[in-house]
């Protein structure tokens, strides 16, 4: 099985999965400024997955710094810490993450610097487990939506790639699939970096899932030719009143879901939920780099000089969603009211 990130003793070993599906290419990290470069290169993406990375992140600001001067350590924490916050702007996952191991050490400052590192460790390492956990409980929530002969629709990774674990959106399919379930699955290419073409086809090939691949514009005519039967998609942040952030082409998804009665969920763990936040109107929206859009696989594929607009995420309303699918169940209809109920019930 393929491992997208784990602890080797001083470092920090990720998949680069910018190299997807043609090799199996692994990064070693050493510092946080390693870490925040292959975020912002999407060598390592995935909400979940960029959690778990940024908790580690945290720790290796301080990992290797002096246990005796007190203002040095602190220095290179916050720093670090702060680099990697806002390495990609949109996953709320991150921010959590940095914030919660930055709580320990807050929360520890007074202890030796030593029992501070450990602190930060043991709170990386928790997160990651908890991570797992969550998935496979997103999984074992969304399960049963699933049904033999559905044809079900998916965009961008949300697979082990993305989580480090079995995955939100697609561990549900991952899951039905293993107890015996006869279903398949159309994977939008996902433009313009093709993590559904390059990624979660790939992923869902090796599982022996029957897929098909579809462009992204081809999704309307799937649906009114009666060949999809449900949409499950990932969140990179979720508002408090249910808006969802995610891989750009999601909200026409849900729009033409809604427009062909097609169920619409969005599968995500509690870690991407913003409450803090009361619409997607709110939520950052990262721009990326117009070359991605230029290029394809390294191709020039447009004028070199061409205005483009290239937003990595966009916004699906609530109105548009069947229910979101976490560890703790489903919110069917999700509102304000029924998510703060069921995160903090």
């Amino acid at each position: 099985m393929v491992v997208p990130i784990e602890w080797r003793e001083d470092k920090l070993r990720i998949l680069d999965q910018r190299e997807l599906p043609y090799r199996e290419a692994y990064i070693d990290i050493y510092t946080p400024y390693q870490l925040a470069e292959a975020i912002k290169s999407m060598a390592i993406r995935g909400a979940p997955l960029l959690g778990v990375a940024a908790a580690w992140g945290v720790y290796l600001s301080i990992a290797k710094e002096s246990e005796t001067d007190r203002e040095a350590f602190f220095k290179a924490l916050f720093t670090g810490a702060e680099l990697i916050k806002n390495s990609r702007p949109t996953a709320i996952n991150i921010a959590n993450a940095v914030n919660r191991a930055l709580e320990v050490a807050v929360r520890m400052t007074k202890e030796p610097l030593g029992v501070i590192k450990d602190g930060i460790y043991e709170t990386a390492r928790k997160i990651q487990e908890e991570n797992v956990a969550q998935c496979l409980a997103i999984a074992e929530a969304g399960v049963n939506l699933i049904k033999n002969n559905n044809k079900v629709l998916t965009i961008c990774n949300t697979g082990r790639l993305a989580t480090g674990a079995i995955g939100t959106a697609l561990g549900i399919l991952f899951l039905a699939y293993q107890r015996g379930v006869k279903f398949s699955v159309f994977v939008s290419e996902t433009r313009p970096l093709l993590q559904g073409s390059r990624i979660t086809a790939w992923e869902l090939q090796r599982e022996g899932i029957p897929v098909t691949l579809i462009t992204d514009n081809m999704v309307g005519y799937a649906m009114k030719k009666g060949m999809i039967d449900i949409v499950i998609v990932g969140a990179d942040r979720i508002t408090a009143n249910g808006d969802t952030a995610n891989k750009i082409g999601t909200y026409t998804l849900a729009i033409l879901a809604h427009n062909h009665k097609i169920p619409f969920y969005v599968a995500a763990p509690s870690t991407s939920f913003d409450l803090t936040l009361s619409s997607g109107d709110e939520i950052p929206i990262e721009e990326r780099s117009p070359d991605e859009i230029r290029f394809l696989m390294g191709k020039l594929v447009a004028p070199r000089d061409i205005p483009v607009w290239n937003p990595a995420f966009d916004v699906t309303p609530v109105k548009y969603i069947t229910g979101i699918i976490t560890e703790k169940g489903i919110i069917e209809a999700p509102s304000k009211a029924k998510i703060k109920d069921f995160l903090t019930g």
